[in-house]
């Protein structure tokens, strides 16, 4: 019953989604989706990697009879191409046969499958789809932001990262001082972020065709948790970044990228171009407008977030895996402050919007407990505090960085001691048979 409610409130939201944007003239999330059936898809490799979790439930007999049908599709559609002449738009060569096997799955469990065994397929081709319509999703969000958020708080945040001692900035000479090569590494890094995601999520879900079920809890739902959630915040503290609000947009890319950058210069609406050579002055902030083609969506930081919940689901994984995750956080937090997409204020947020949902997660699968409660309203309370103190406090802040930037630590800190310490208490709990809230009692004294 609260899958088919969850079900119909997500199909809802895409409706509506929908609508928002044909209201800018612009095609949703759903025509979005359904139009790659046919046309070259925007992300090729994201299609194989929703494939990839859809095939999870499959046996190997029907792993390599999927993979090789999505090949021949793909090989199909290159040559009617070819022969047609057809341009793909911008959108990737690859990618079609993928989304035919996922959708041929849903077919086959509606048809040819039954009972457990219907149930268990369907999930499979739900989680695949998820993925997909959760970056398109992501795409629309970011097409709102930048439509109805004429005007951004940069200069708040900016004022406000001065207590963290200008991070960007920092990062951004080394990265511009390392050039090429350290520019199209972190790039890599920063674009295949989803790619590292479904390795940890195929680690996690390595059994689910032998046990013939899904883990309770595993990386796929933090993830879409973090994509849905996030962008409502981008609708209440709309930011665009350092390198647009005090750069051209354009720094790193000429001469330096491997491939042309999907932005638009944005010289003419920056305070000034400052970015990353010459940190803001301390002044009174005020709200600036902005184009309508740059996303707000720098507060908090997803990325940072989807990589924490990288970090975190790896850590009972190999050794191999939890090197993984490690440094996928590390280059992402690099890569997010080098490049000028993020202030530090932002990241700190996303680790703390990361680690409150993970709570929410965690809790709601074992059941709600005080212990539960208690993290998920604490980070809730602190990521609340960034956000005002951003917005209310940020020449103070930058006035006294010894102490303000301390406290935004120490805040950040807290949360994660916390998460830790709740999450070994359950484990002990599911280990031992001891009382979840009794046991964090005991320890809290």
């Amino acid at each position: 019953m609260a899958a088919s409610v969850a079900a119909l409130v997500f199909l809802a939201f895409l409706v509506a989604l929908e609508c928002a944007a044909r209201h800018y003239g612009v095609p949703g999330p759903i025509t979005n989706q359904v139009r790659e059936v046919v046309f070259a898809p925007k992300s090729g490799g994201l299609l194989y990697a929703a494939m990839a979790l859809t095939m999870v439930v499959l046996s190997w007999r029907e792993r390599f009879i999927a993979v090789g049908t999505a090949i021949g599709v793909d090989v199909g559609f290159l040559a009617v191409r070819w022969a047609l002449d057809v341009e793909t738009g911008g959108g990737h060569p690859f990618g079609n046969g993928a989304l035919w096997v996922t959708l041929g799955c849903g077919v086959v469990a509606v048809t040819r499958r039954s009972g457990r065994e219907r149930v268990l397929l369907l999930k499979g081709v739900g989680l695949g789809l998820l993925l997909m319509t959760g970056r398109k999703t992501g795409d629309t969000w970011l097409l709102l932001t930048s439509k109805t958020r004429p005007g951004v708080l940069d200069q708040y945040v900016a004022t406000a990262d001065q207590a963290l001692g200008n991070p960007s900035w920092l990062v951004g000479r080394v990265v511009t001082a390392s050039g090429a090569v350290g520019f199209n590494f972190l790039d890599f890094v920063y674009g295949q972020l989803p790619v590292a995601a479904v390795i940890a999520a195929l680690y996690q879900l390595r059994h689910v065709a032998a046990e013939r079920r899904f883990p309770r809890h595993h990386l796929v739902r933090t993830f879409l948790a973090i994509g849905l959630l996030g962008p409502a915040f981008y609708m209440i503290f709309p930011v665009v970044g350092p390198i647009f609000a005090y750069g051209t947009g354009t720094e790193h890319w000429a001469g330096v990228s491997l491939w042309a950058p999907d932005m638009p210069p944005s010289e003419p609406w920056a305070v000034a171009t400052l970015w990353p050579q010459t940190p803001p002055p301390i002044g009174a902030p005020r709200l600036m407008p902005f184009d309508e083609v740059t996303p707000r969506n720098c507060m908090p930081s997803l990325h940072t977030a989807w990589a924490m919940a990288i970090f975190i689901h790896t850590r009972k994984g190999p050794r191999l895996l939890r090197h993984a995750g490690t440094f996928w956080l590390i280059a992402t937090l690099c890569a997010t402050l080098g490049f000028g997409y993020h202030y530090g204020a932002d990241l700190i947020a996303g680790v703390v919007f990361t680690l409150t949902i993970e709570a929410a997660l965690r809790s709601y699968d074992r059941g709600w407990d005080r212990a539960g409660l208690r993290l998920v309203a604490y980070g809730a309370a602190v990521f609340t505090a960034f956000l005002v103190s951003y917005r209310w406090l940020p020449v103070w802040m930058a006035e006294h960085p010894w102490v303000s930037g301390p406290l935004l630590v120490l805040a950040m800190g807290s949360v994660i001691y916390g998460y830790v310490r709740t999450t070994a208490v359950w484990s002990r709990t599911t280990a031992g048979g001891v009382d979840a809230a009794r046991s964090v009692f005991t320890l809290s004294r």
